[in-house]
């Protein structure tokens, strides 16, 4: 399968097939971001909305509100509310992070401020729950509010957990179930609800988000050290943030004395040298621990695809199969 933009690749099959409902997740989107008191608010929004992201999260709630025969109107609003979530909590993590690049771009956060960033990003969240009012459904409100705090526990326990070098896998996986699998479980889970589908159907999406969340979160760790630069992120950020991500922590638990006097230089500490970006890659690869992590990626994956065993045939089906297979084959 060929990872160029090109159609084949399951994202842009996916809004091929979508199209449709994508144009008016947009028209919505585009509405719900204008101000008549404060210009900064559309200048932040449409840069970071415009940036070339592929509305991953959006694209599967309305796929699940689909694959569930869902013919009413809100899971256009759905898609919107959960694509104003994400790009509110990436307006606040770019903060946090200190970031200077997202999706191949400067952050907001470096064009304006972070005061900028953060009160839009808290904008966006309110208008999240303006949509998700318009369905008049307390079980869907109860799952995105949900999903909304669950997303800043995970977000939370990482800033805890940063710069740590005694961070264990369990507690790496609390990070990522919440920061990035939450809103991908429930980006499927509110679009089978809307359709009001019976419970094993709504579990089975459920699951398959939760899944695919992880997956695309632990490929996201390993490209920044197996990626290019060309995927939107600098090469080696989480690195010199001193962020405890998979290979890292996998690589601490079988370090040597010394290697273990590495990782604290550098990542406690945050005393890095302009080749140690290189060794910790050469630790990694003596110990296994980006393979390793690799593999686990793969096992999610699987795991994902598994849950649609639950779901009827379709062609996004067929679609969300081959996506959980294409977010890992992002390594390659």
């Amino acid at each position: 399968m060929t990872l160029s933009g090109t159609r084949s690749i399951p994202p842009n099959r996916l809004a091929h097939l979508l199209a449709e409902d994508l144009e008016q997740v947009n028209e919505l989107i585009q509405s719900y971001m204008k101000s008549d008191y404060a210009p900064r608010i559309p200048e932040v929004t449409t840069h970071l909305v415009g940036a070339g992201g592929k509305r991953l999260r959006p694209m599967l709630t309305l796929a699940a509100a689909r694959m569930c025969g869902y013919s009413g109107p809100f899971h256009i609003h759905l898609a919107a509310t959960v694509e104003f979530i994400h790009t509110a909590t990436l307006l606040h993590d770019d903060v946090v992070d200190e970031s200077t690049r997202r999706r191949g771009r400067p952050t907001a956060n470096l064009l304006w401020d972070n005061q900028s960033s953060v009160l839009v990003g808290d904008y966006l969240f309110s208008r999240a729950f303006q949509l998700m009012v318009e369905t008049k459904n307390l079980r869907i409100l109860d799952i995105l509010a949900n999903a909304s705090a669950t997303i800043a526990e995970g977000e939370i326990l990482q800033l805890t957990a940063s710069k740590d070098i005694t961070t264990t896998e369990e507690i790496y996986f609390k990070v990522i179930r919440g920061k990035t699998a939450a809103l991908f479980a429930a980006a499927m889970e509110v679009g089978a609800v809307i359709a009001e589908q019976d419970v094993k159907i709504v579990q089975a999406l459920r699951d398959y988000g939760d899944a695919l969340g992880i997956s695309f979160q632990i490929v996201d760790d390993l490209l920044d050290y197996l990626g290019t630069d060309a995927i939107g992120k600098n090469i080696g950020d989480d690195f010199r943030e001193q962020k405890l991500t998979l290979p890292v922590i996998k690589a601490i638990a079988s370090a040597s004395q010394k290697e273990q006097t590495f990782w604290t230089k550098c990542i406690v500490k945050g005393e890095q040298a302009n080749n140690d970006f290189e060794n910790a890659l050469a630790i990694m690869t003596k110990h296994k621990s980006l393979e390793l992590t690799r593999l686990q990626a793969l096992a999610f994956s699987k795991k994902a695809k598994l849950a649609l065993n639950a779901v009827p045939d379709s062609n996004l089906k067929e679609i969300l199969i081959d996506l959980a297979d294409y977010v890992v084959e992002r390594i390659n």
